[in-house]
């Protein structure tokens, strides 16, 4: 391998997605959820629609064809130690869709046997690795029993949601898993890619997609929809040290929504009297966002103009959603930001949020049997 070039910058991903092998999460499942799962009932699938790239990018594969993204080892031997990771976020595929099944029970239980392979499988093995704790928001009070059961765990470092949902995420009937989260200093975010599934209702407020690329671009509505829900509704008012982190969800539509929303409330303050500030205040307080998939413009001046219009040394994180076929590296992801927003970008906001070490873990991954001797 040749010699690495100097970086003065940390390298914190904060989207990454590994499978749980769907054979380990029938052992942390109790009967007569075991039984069910194992018989092929998993939860409500997927939508169909046909992405002529695939999902998963051609080159996620080892040479001898075993898939990086299923084996916590080759994770970090083929992504963290080549790109120089110092801690990345684990996004389990499945887990979205799997937390907005029809029934509470049983997604519930999913949700928490798939948290407990993640616990088991992944975590211990490499220290670099931390993970989203995922709910299912269905039925919040069985959220937030998720929540204390492991919110403790040093490895699980937010609350995971899908941002389809059939309630916007700033009503009071979410308050249980906002109130669980806060109580273990974890920030809450959302990621797309189940809007339509389950009982999210369809994909957009104005129907059903019928192409990849109509669901696929208008899944940024969701992230409107539930941030005008958040700061209206007072959630960042009642829960004052809670942070919300919109993964995966770009940022070009931030700057005209946060002035929307404050010309609108100059005028219509009397219907929110909870909100003591301009909504676009608590949007970059409690608000953080992940530059995959970041736009890009063919000139790149208007990236850097829409960068200037709101705090995104503060408010933005790297992400590269591999092994996904739009994802990004880090050096592609750091080019549109200036050295002192590059490292902010890059990882030390993620460090604060995820509150990281300041001093990166790097050694090879260890195998499972290594992992469990430590």
């Amino acid at each position: 391998m040749p010699p690495r070039r100097p970086r003065d910058y940390a390298i914190i991903d904060t989207d990454i997605h590994p499978s749980v092998n769907p054979e380990r999460v029938p052992d942390f499942l109790p009967e007569p959820w075991k039984s069910r799962y194992r018989s092929g009932s998993r939860g409500p699938g997927v939508l169909g629609y046909w992405n002529p790239a695939g999902v998963v990018r051609a080159d996620a594969v080892t040479l001898d064809g075993d898939r990086i993204a299923m084996d916590p080892v080759l994770l970090g031997q083929h992504f963290f130690d080549p790109y120089e990771i110092d801690y990345g976020i684990l996004n389990f595929e499945g887990a979205i869709h799997a937390g907005v099944g029809p029934e509470p029970d049983y997604a519930a239980a999913v949700i928490s046997a798939i948290n407990d392979v993640a616990a088991h499988d992944w975590l211990p093995v490499d220290p670099r690795f931390r993970a989203s704790l995922n709910v299912a928001p269905n039925d919040p009070v069985l959220a937030a029993r998720e929540i204390h059961r492991l919110g403790d765990h040093p490895g699980f470092v937010q609350v995971m949601m899908g941002s389809g949902a059939r309630i916007p995420y700033g009503q009071r009937f979410y308050h249980p898993i906002y109130e669980a989260a806060v109580a273990h200093d974890l920030p809450v975010a959302i990621h797309p890619g189940n809007e339509g599934v389950g009982i999210t209702g369809p994909t957009s407020a104005v129907g059903y997609a019928t192409s990849y690329l109509e669901w696929h671009t208008g899944l940024v509505a969701s992230y409107i929809g539930h941030l005008v829900s958040l700061v209206t509704e007072g959630v960042f008012q009642t829960f004052p040290t809670l942070r919300f982190v919109m993964v995966e969800g770009g940022v070009s539509w931030l700057p005209p929504l946060m002035w929307r929303l404050d010309k609108n409330w100059k005028g219509l303050r009397q219907t929110v009297p909870w909100l003591e500030k301009p909504p676009s205040e608590y949007i970059q307080e409690h608000v953080r966002l992940t530059t995959q998939p970041i736009e890009e413009p063919e000139n790149p001046a208007h990236l850097k103009q829409v960068l200037e219009m709101f705090d995104a040394g503060r408010m933005l994180m790297f992400s590269s959603d591999y092994p996904h076929w739009d994802g990004d590296t880090p050096s592609f992801s750091a080019r549109p930001f200036g050295p002192d927003l590059r490292a902010r970008v890059m990882g030390e906001t993620a460090r604060a949020l995820y509150r990281l070490p300041a001093e990166p873990v790097s050694r090879p991954a260890a195998t499972p049997a290594e992992a469990a001797d430590d």
